[in-house]
């Protein structure tokens, strides 16, 4: 028999408990000025995605597969 919780947990003893969950962030090097930038986001300091230099103008959307 599994476990079963007796009483529901409100939702914001849950949004506590997962507050304290620190997501992990993947740092990668950028391939144009090998900054360490976050990955699947466009580098701050070059403002390279990949190998192509994104504009404030264009929009990219990313997914993943």
């Amino acid at each position: 028999m599994a476990a079963e919780p007796k009483r529901r947990h409100s939702q914001a003893r849950k949004r506590t408990r997962r507050a304290a969950i620190n997501l992990a962030v993947n740092l990668v090097n950028c391939k144009n000025c090998a900054k360490p930038m976050q990955s699947h986001t466009i580098c701050n300091a070059c403002g390279f995605y990949g190998n192509k230099e994104i504009n404030k103008s264009t929009k990219v959307q990313v997914t993943k597969a």
